[in-house]
């Protein structure tokens, strides 16, 4: 299974600050180059983002839909990547003490990426995982601000 998570040392309502900004998805989802809202409800049930991943010269365009919102515990996203498929990405947020233990948990649902689903492909989501969830603790830590690029440009490493 490709789940993990990470203490966050901020309380959850900071974690919430950071998921509830649809432009700072590219700030700490891993392989998204920028990130913006398709609608203004984000994170509403149903409302989405679009983003952009880039490899060297290539590019590819992608959306994630809001499909289930249990604020302040639960966020649930099906992520559309082209002819890759979809995959749904479950986010938990729990206090921990004065901290939150976020838990990510996120699986291929359709396309290649669903057909092809093993344990390799756990393995390399895990360590995706380590890197995402590393890059949100820091972000909710230090206090991140939106960028003022509106979301449209990432400069950190992807």
């Amino acid at each position: 299974m490709a789940t993990r998570h990470q203490l966050v040392k901020s309380p959850p309502s900071k974690v919430w600050e950071v998921l509830e900004d649809g432009r700072r998805y590219a700030d700490w989802v891993v392989g998204t180059h920028d990130s913006r809202p398709l609608d203004t409800t984000w994170p509403a049930v149903g409302s989405r983002i679009e983003y952009t991943v880039r490899l060297g010269p290539w590019q590819v365009g992608g959306h994630t839909v809001v499909r289930h919102l249990d604020k302040p515990d639960r966020l649930e996203l099906e992520a559309y990547s082209g002819a890759l498929g979809t995959a749904r990405i479950a986010i938990e947020v729990r206090p921990w003490g004065k901290h939150a233990l976020v838990i990510v948990d996120e699986h291929p649902l359709q396309g290649p990426g669903g057909l092809l689903h093993n344990a390799a492909v756990d393995a390399l989501i895990q360590v995706r995982h380590r890197s995402m969830l590393s890059r949100l603790a820091k972000l909710v830590e230090q206090g991140g601000h939106p960028r003022e690029h509106g979301g449209t440009r990432r400069t950190a490493e992807a």
